[in-house]
């Protein structure tokens, strides 16, 4: 497969390559209606979040049949961690955060004034068209569109970055569409890895498919997260994700859908400082020190010191020498050099041995 740029462009902010992760906020699945769905776009952008994420959709035109069934788990208590599996129709729990077009357009401007990226996944056409129109600056594909290669030729002809979600797609399928993605001229790219279930089983979560991936389609590689806390999220950071995309909620105990995997407003902030610390600490491919750190280093080396008192003309001997802190003298690894040579004046025992002191 040829090479191609690993980093992309949304509303102005980089992605991949060599920019900081760009962390985006999930509320398309957690939001209650449209005062909810502005509330957690306040807290995402007072979290220091790079973007928030909706989805866009009609329920009663996605599920053709109404009984169609969903199974997930709800969190019961805080304290002790119990849960509950629900089950109910899929298109039930699809109504309760459908918004109609002019409430979209009103959330879509407020986060427009919280200068916050406003992303969506699209499920038809026409959300498209609309999404488009209201100045969407990302579109996502569902991990259950991937195969849904029409559809996603019709995304890509936006221009606009596709956001591929892959599921339980296979590597083979993932290049189908992202191949066709790029036939339509758009090469505005980033694939997430997200693994199955809500939440998802630690052992399903298989991290190391994201270098994977960035290396077999050239691409910026976002993690989203389906399991609780953060620490699946800052391993994905440490392993090469480019960005996260993290759900939230205002309550984790809501009886609903992807509520028990998600942040709450106090954790954001904290969740974004971890990922900006763990940038940090990862540093450099290159071992750099910097001048506080060389000068910790040689308060704890070591240097030459003598052994003993030693008379002008004395030839040394490695008998002759101590090894003393700190370490801003002859080192210890360049005894050899120091070795079979004469003192050119007198030393008392304890003192550091300077090159000055040494004759050839």
């Amino acid at each position: 497969m040829e090479e191609r740029a690993t980093r992309v462009e949304i509303n102005g902010m980089g992605i991949g390559g060599d920019e900081p992760c760009f962390v985006t906020f999930e509320a398309g699945p957690t939001h209650q209606g449209l005062e909810s769905a502005k509330r957690l776009a306040r807290h995402a952008k007072a979290a220091g979040g790079n973007a928030i994420k909706f989805q866009v959709f009609d329920p009663m035109r996605l599920v053709a049949d109404p009984s169609l069934p969903f199974t997930y788990d709800v969190l019961t208590d805080r304290v002790s961690g119990a849960t509950e599996t629900v089950t109910e129709p899929l298109r039930d729990i699809l109504m309760r955060r459908a918004l109609s077009r002019d409430e979209w357009r009103a959330l879509k401007l407020h986060c427009d004034e919280l200068g916050l990226a406003f992303f969506a996944t699209a499920c038809f056409y026409d959300d498209v068209d609309f999404l488009v129109e209201i100045g969407c600056q990302s579109i996502k594909i569902a991990s259950a569109d991937v195969n849904h290669l029409p559809f996603i030729r019709y995304a890509a002809r936006t221009g606009l970055c596709i956001q591929l979600d892959t599921g339980m797609a296979s590597l083979g399928e993932i290049e189908i569409a992202v191949d066709a993605i790029r036939a339509e001229g758009n090469d505005q790219i980033v694939i997430h890895h997200c693994p199955s279930g809500y939440p998802a089983r630690v052992e399903s979560i298989n991290l190391r498919t994201i270098p994977t991936i960035k290396r077999l389609f050239g691409c910026p590689v976002a993690f989203s997260d389906h399991s609780p806390g953060w620490d699946m999220d800052i391993a994905a950071l440490t392993i090469g994700a480019d960005m996260l995309e993290k759900t939230i909620t205002e309550d984790r105990t809501t009886r609903s859908v992807e509520h028990i995997m998600s942040l709450e407003p106090q954790d954001m902030g904290r969740f974004v400082e971890i990922v900006r610390e763990i940038e940090v600490a990862l540093g450099s491919t290159r071992r750099i020190l910097s001048d506080v750190e060389k000068r910790k280093r040689d308060a704890i080396r070591r240097s030459l010191h003598l052994a003993h008192d030693l008379p002008e003309g004395h030839v040394l001997s490695e008998a002759d020498i101590d090894y003393r802190r700190p370490g801003t003298g002859i080192p210890p690894d360049r005894l050899a050099e120091v070795l079979s040579r004469p003192l050119v004046r007198a030393k008392a025992a304890g003192q550091r041995l300077e090159w000055s002191d040494l004759g050839a």
